[in-house]
């Protein structure tokens, strides 16, 4: 359940979530999703730090730069916590 937490807290951040979704239609480096969010790339590279450090992001070097990916797994493991949450039935016995 920490690991669960560790990632909500990550993506609970607006431009964080923003960056998590531009990053499940395509892989950015630093500088592009910089210019797509219209932010410093100093700010998206901290952002990507709390996302990698979460699990969330794979990382693949393309000559001087480095291409972020959203790693599939971890989104489909928050899904599945979340789905289990959604099928909680509450116990009326109280």
């Amino acid at each position: 359940m920490e690991k669960t937490i560790i990632v909500l807290k990550a993506i609970a951040d607006d431009t964080r979530l923003k960056i998590v979704k531009l990053l499940l239609k395509h892989n950015y480096c630093v500088g592009a999703l910089a210019r797509r969010l219209d932010l410093t790339d100093a700010t998206i590279s901290q952002h990507l730090k709390v996302l990698r450090e979460a699990g969330l992001l794979i990382g693949e070097r393309r000559g001087y730069f480095m291409h972020y990916d959203v790693d599939g797994e971890q989104i489909r493991a928050l899904a599945k916590e979340i789905e289990i949450l959604a099928e909680t039935e509450r116990d009326w016995r109280r």
